[in-house]
């Protein structure tokens, strides 16, 4: 039995290893792609990807995005020699992007034509939060339950159930920190 998907015929999907669980949604405008030798890209069960949403595997890397988990407009997720792990009912907001790849700089050779190097695997845990904006870089695990600020770039672990920020991201304190919240009735 085939999965019921829902892609947009304004949606661009090249990749011979996609995956999909049931109930995903490829909305206007996404992008999923591989490059060469791209390892697979797998969407667990209702996960959306909203419009303008870039999804990319090239030399090896990979890409698992658990279900339930959302990313709204305008993310990129690039997997290049590693893997991009994003666990389940997860929120992305819009403008994130996750690079577990760079350039190298070496002097007297374009940057477009310097090896790729990796530090790792990126790891995002099960029901995380990530704010506007948000930059997840290379070798990163960012724990269960964590919530990262708009605007922040990743460049190192966070805990589970931490709230962190900046640039780069540090702990500011911890969910556990805070007052209880009443719960809102349907």
């Amino acid at each position: 039995r085939l999965p019921r998907v829902f892609v947009s015929p304004r949606a661009a999907v090249s990749h011979p290893e996609l995956r999909l669980g049931n109930h995903v949604y490829l909305g206007d405008r996404v992008v999923v792609y591989r490059t060469g030798d791209g390892g697979p890209v797998e969407f667990g069960d209702r996960v959306h990807l909203y419009g303008d949403t870039f999804v990319e595997t090239g030399m090896g890397g990979r890409i698992g995005i658990g279900e339930g988990t959302h990313l709204q407009p305008g993310c990129h997720i690039h997997a290049y020699l590693a893997e991009v792990r994003i666990g389940k009912r997860v929120e992305i907001a819009p403008g994130c992007g996750f690079y577990c790849y760079d350039h190298g700089m070496a002097p007297g050779l374009p940057i477009m034509e310097q090896p790729l190097t990796s530090k790792g695997d990126i790891r995002v845990g099960d029901g995380a939060w990530l704010g506007y904006g948000v930059t997840v870089l290379q070798g990163v695990t960012i724990g269960a339950g964590a919530v990262i600020a708009a605007g922040s770039v990743v460049t190192r672990d966070i805990p589970e159930n931490a709230i962190a920020g900046g640039i780069p991201a540090k702990v500011l304190k911890f969910r556990g920190d805070l007052e209880p919240q009443p719960s809102l009735s349907h």
